[in-house]
């Protein structure tokens, strides 16, 4: 985290695992977060060709439940952070956002994004569900239906998919990402803070409204933390192959 002209700026930089994060780096996010009522904006950007991968989940196939209820909760207290910043905060998006990472943008109040970059949820495909946000919230912003076929089918969208079906504000070059995050935040300095923060928890009313779904959903999450099909998912995800869910939940001895 870095702030400079009154812009606290977060990076992910774990490009190794595609930037998805870890308890450390979900709570340094959530302080930075927490620290930036005094800046003008706040711009959540990824490293090394990728936004962010959501959680880092590579235990999932022999799960701690202690670790994975932290991660869990931790990250709808992301998300929340991110509407609870009273500062607009930016999703800049160079390359895949995907799983929690694309929740991320969900929950951002404006995305950027270049035209290499990539949307879509992995929830049922890895043997999770995308409750925090891909479930309640973005039904509003991108029309149930839609909504439905990101959070169930997995399936991935280009940029200009995204921003066709509502799920991010611009489109640039490649290339040209820092240009125009720059330009939205010379239009936000022009803005009064007060009334951009009014407007803010305001606009905060569906997100408002999904907060327990989103409980109840972390919840069911919780209750399966071990079951079969998160196992399989995530034995599938480490092997490269497709996961064989109903063949894991065949009983012994039948074909």
């Amino acid at each position: 985290m870095e702030e400079s002209g009154g812009v606290v700026r977060i990076r992910l930089e774990r490009p190794e695992r595609r930037n998805a994060y870890d308890l450390d780096m979900a709570n340094a996010m959530i302080e930075a977060l927490h620290s930036a009522s005094r800046a003008e904006a706040v711009v959540i950007t990824g490293s090394g060709g990728s936004f962010c991968a959501g959680g880092a989940l590579g235990q999932l196939s022999d799960p701690d439940p202690e670790e994975l209820r932290d991660l869990f909760t931790t990250s709808l207290r992301l998300v929340d952070a991110i509407r609870a910043c009273p500062r607009p905060v930016i999703a800049a998006v160079d390359g895949a956002a995907a799983g929690g990472g694309n929740e991320l943008v969900i929950a951002c109040d404006f995305a950027i994004a270049t035209e290499r970059s990539t949307f879509g949820q992995t929830g049922p495909k890895v043997g999770s569900a995308p409750v925090l946000g891909a479930t309640n919230l973005a039904a509003v912003q991108i029309g149930e239906k839609r909504s439905k076929e990101m959070s169930f089918m997995c399936r991935r969208y280009s940029a200009d998919q995204a921003y066709a079906m509502g799920l991010i504000n611009e489109v640039v070059p490649d290339g040209q990402l820092d240009e125009a995050v720059g330009r939205w935040l010379a239009e936000i300095h022009e803005l009064s803070p007060r009334y951009l923060e009014i407007a803010k928890v305001s606009s905060n009313m569906w997100w408002n409204a999904s907060k327990d779904n989103m409980q109840a959903g972390l919840e069911s999450l919780i209750q399966a933390i071990g079951s079969e099909d998160m196992r399989e998912g995530a034995q599938a995800f480490m092997e490269k192959r497709k996961p064989r869910f109903r063949e894991a939940r065949q009983p012994a001895g039948r074909p």
